[in-house]
């Protein structure tokens, strides 16, 4: 190739970088549909916990796990940016919620959250998963949260909004997640029907010693009061930043300073070791 030849290429067109994440990419297409075939899917269950003492359970959410070659379990953020918004993002979403359907239907005494893609809203296998244990149990959609992030919410608005209506007479519940990340409008806020916020993480890792944090805090609650909204705070690491959350009102805590996730659930009689 001439010297001046890389001119005429687009900017970071074959540049190492770009060659490493496209392989890297590869890789994680490959394990995901390596572990779906091979039925290496697992939930994870983390506690969410009542702000205030004595700080009982209020739910579970069942976050998804694939398996490598190894035995490894892998969480999500190694692997969902990657598969989201394809065919495999769809098919983790249909077997998250069908192994999260069982555990509500195994354990009547359990309430479940479990995360969902917008995309997958017209999905067919999704949807007849959901239709086939409510026909089993009319009253399971009482003890079923659907969490939906605002990322994914807004990629089809007019949809999750449909999606939300025709699902409540179920019972089901509706949360959220990543409140505050940016990507929902609040001219659009209020025609949602959630029935629960998750405030991000990202606010939550270190509050206590974080004003401006504090007071991003402070106005998301303010807004989710507005709407008569159930609160949530994720990622809470320290005891700390769970105390005050508490003060300010918050009305469950989710992190590692309660528990972390965990393929054996306390509910199961085998339940040992942590995801």
């Amino acid at each position: 190739m001439p010297r001046n030849a890389l001119a005429d290429l687009p900017p970071g067109a074959d540049s190492p970088l770009n060659a490493a994440v496209a392989a890297r990419d590869r890789d994680t297409l490959d394990m995901v549909s390596q572990a779906i075939r091979h039925k290496q899917v697992r939930l994870a269950y983390q506690p969410v916990m009542q702000a205030q003492p004595p700080q009982n359970t209020a739910f579970y959410e069942g976050l998804i796990r694939v398996l490598d070659a190894t035995g490894r379990v892998i969480p999500a953020r190694e692997f969902m940016g990657v598969i989201e918004a394809t065919e495999l993002g769809r098919e983790l979403d249909c077997l998250a919620l069908e192994q999260g359907l069982r555990a509500l239907m195994a354990t009547p005494s359990l309430r479940l959250s479990i995360n969902m893609s917008a995309r997958s809203i017209g999905f067919k296998r999704w949807s007849r998963i959901l239709d086939r244990f409510l026909k089993r149990d009319a009253q399971l959609g009482e003890r079923l949260i659907l969490e939906i992030s605002e990322a994914s919410a807004m990629t089809v608005p007019e949809l999750v909004m449909d999606f939300m209506d025709h699902l409540q007479p179920h019972g089901i519940a509706f949360a959220l997640d990543d409140f505050g990340a940016g990507a929902m409008e609040l001219r659009l806020f209020r025609d949602f029907l959630f029935d629960a916020v998750k405030i991000d993480g990202q606010f939550v890792r270190g509050l206590h010693d974080h004003a401006g944090n504090q007071a991003l805090v402070r106005a998301l609650l303010s807004v989710a009061r507005e709407f008569e909204m159930f609160t949530v705070a994720e990622s809470v690491e320290t005891a700390a930043d769970a105390r005050l959350l508490a003060a300010l009102g918050v009305d469950c805590l989710q992190g590692y300073f309660f528990a972390a996730p965990t393929i054996r659930p306390p509910w199961l009689p085998e339940a040992r070791g942590v995801a």
